[in-house]
């Protein structure tokens, strides 16, 4: 099983090993002591060098067979000349580890300690043959250490496309789901009372049109500030986004389409609170009042916000039928989710007198430090 990870060794590289090989080889081709001499001997140094040039090159496309060309070529060049060292059959073993998972190349680890290993034992060299030893098992594992770390890094570039993701679609959600929820009421309003009170029909088909806008603007804002992200700009062109001092406006347009709602602050300057508790304390409460508004069938809800030197509490009450707080879908799941990235909690369920109620706990010191 690979672990997902494409190490490329591009023509450029393989030309240059390729090249490299014969030139580092290059000084095996003059007079030289062989065991084979004579022109026999020549011929077939030639022949192993080019063959060692042919591996690195099939290295990059033809892993296997460029390994194993590489390494027995190495091992032919240490028995004709036994000067020579496997320097080569290091960089093979090295690059192959780095082209493939450790799993598959443990034959090639193999495979290398024989090449470079053999003719020194086969000469009663046992300290060149534990050198060369050391230095196979080294270079196999600066490979694989080198692909491990690509491999990681890869894996952490997608957990944050994945995490970015995430937070796309909880964006969405929030931008979205609220304002469509008031266009629905609205048009669903104006149907009811179409025929009867034309007048109250246009109100409600004004008030869809204003929700439509409302919902393109924050669109657009999200957009923005999804590009300015990508393109590594601060966003100044973008809007700012919603905070607490924005609940009394989400309240009148939840107001218009049908369910009341007051607002009650026992908070100081809302300035002094970090952007990002203001932003996540407004979409808990755009999300809680939506989900009242669609699915509590509440007459009425009340918002209470409290602003103290270390944290932010908001509870959103309604008199609606509400549910068990354990839903699967964006909704409740989502708030949750935002609280505890900031080290906050939140609590969503049936409330002590009737209705349900959401009330959270976001935590503020930490991102004044």
């Amino acid at each position: 099983m690979g672990d997902g990870y494409t190490a490329r060794f591009s023509r450029r590289w393989r030309v240059a090993a390729a090249v490299g090989a014969v030139v580092v080889s290059a000084p095996l081709l003059t007079p030289a002591p062989l065991v084979v001499t004579g022109a026999a001997g020549r011929t077939v140094t030639v022949l192993l060098v080019l063959a060692q040039a042919a591996g690195f090159w099939w290295l990059g496309v033809r892993h296997r067979l460029g390994t194993a060309v590489v390494l027995a070529a190495a091992a032919g060049l240490q028995v004709l000349y036994p000067g020579a060292g496997p320097g080569l059959a290091f960089v093979a073993v090295c690059t192959y580890a780095w082209l493939r998972p450790a799993t598959e190349t443990l034959w090639g680890l193999g495979l290398a300690v024989l090449a470079a290993c053999g003719p020194a034992v086969a000469r009663g060299r046992w300290t060149m043959a534990g050198l060369w030893l050391g230095g196979v098992v080294l270079a196999w594992s600066w490979g694989a250490l080198v692909r491990a770390r690509g491999a990681r890094r890869l894996a952490e570039r997608r957990q944050a496309v994945l995490e970015e993701r995430a937070r796309i679609a909880r964006e969405l959600h929030d931008v979205l789901s609220h304002t469509v929820s008031v266009m629905v009421v609205q048009a669903a309003a104006a149907d009811d009372v179409f025929d009867v009170d034309p007048a109250r029909a246009r109100e409600a088909l004004r008030r869809t049109e204003q929700a439509g806008r409302e919902a393109l603007a924050e669109l657009r804002w999200f957009l923005r500030s999804v590009r300015a992200d990508d393109d590594g700009d601060a966003g100044a062109q973008a809007a700012p986004q919603p905070g607490l001092g924005d609940v009394e406006r989400l309240a009148a347009t939840v107001s218009a389409a049908g369910l009341p709602v007051t607002v009650h602050r026992e908070d100081t300057d809302a300035v002094d609170v970090p952007l990002a508790v203001q932003l996540s304390a407004y979409r808990i409460i755009q999300e809680a009042l939506t989900n009242a508004l669609r699915h509590a069938g509440a007459g009425k809800a009340e918002v209470v916000i409290r602003s103290g030197p270390s944290e932010v509490s908001v509870e959103v009450r309604d008199d609606g039928r509400g549910g068990s707080g354990a839903g699967t879908g964006q909704g409740i799941p989502g708030m949750r989710e935002r609280a505890a990235l900031l080290g906050g909690t939140l609590r969503a369920g049936p409330a002590p007198g009737g209705g349900f109620e959401v009330a959270a706990r976001l935590p503020t010191k930490e991102q004044n430090r």
